[in-house]
């Protein structure tokens, strides 16, 4: 198996048939079981990756076809490729985050939030656009809906700066925006989280980590 091109924080390989996602670094069993419970009840509502095993920290996935969001987006297809986000971020939401993580409490307001939603994250049809999968459930859990509408926002101000025009699309296509002092501050909480967690990792995460979150903060709309 090959490594795949778009697999960071985890060891994700392929032979063309299958996927093979090992997890790495703190809470990695954590994780796994919850991306493998999100795979098993979102089959058949959410177009996603079929689960064909694992074990303690490792899932074993069908491979589906499609293109990266982001290689969408360097060819120059930014506007089609944050409308299509926009538009399944919306069906993500709709889902009842009970039926996905059944006996946890939820509170007014929760959605079925995926916790790194964004183009780095989606394959899809590269002639019409459609989403064939919605990949990496292992941040998934109920939550306030700002926090994908958010992140997806910080993927595309991070990695793709000169469309961030085309965020327009995004909100467009989901119906709401919320303000912008609440999309940053979901922004930096997130950062501050994963800065955490690579202070347990390793010293070069936790560097980069450091340096995200500073541009982030020092961002305004």
């Amino acid at each position: 198996m090959l490594p795949m091109r778009h697999g960071y924080s985890n060891d994700t390989r392929s032979d063309g048939a299958v996927v093979l996602k090992r997890y790495q670094g703190p809470d990695r069993a954590t994780r796994r079981q919850r991306e493998y419970a999100a795979l098993q009840r979102l089959r058949g509502r959410l177009p996603v990756p079929p689960l064909w095993g694992g074990d303690e920290v490792s899932v074993c996935l069908g491979f589906i076809s499609g293109v990266h969001g982001q290689d969408l987006i360097e060819a120059g297809q930014a506007p089609a490729v944050l409308r299509a986000c926009g538009q399944m971020l919306n069906r993500i939401h709709e889902v009842d985050p009970a039926q996905v993580f059944p006996g946890t409490t939820l509170h007014s307001g929760q959605v079925l939030v995926h916790g790194d939603y964004g183009p780095n994250n989606l394959l899809l049809d590269p002639d019409t656009f459609a989403v064939t999968a919605v990949l990496d459930w292992e941040w998934a859990e109920p939550g306030n809906p700002v926090r994908d509408l958010a992140w997806c926002e910080w993927i595309v101000r991070m990695h793709h700066r000169e469309h961030i025009d085309a965020l327009d699309e995004f909100f467009d296509a989901y119906g709401h925006r919320p303000a912008w002092p609440l999309r940053h501050q979901a922004m930096l909480v997130q950062c501050r989280s994963l800065l955490e967690m690579c202070r347990h990792w390793t010293t070069e995460a936790a560097s980069l980590w450091q340096r995200r979150l500073d541009m982030t903060a020092a961002w305004t709309e």
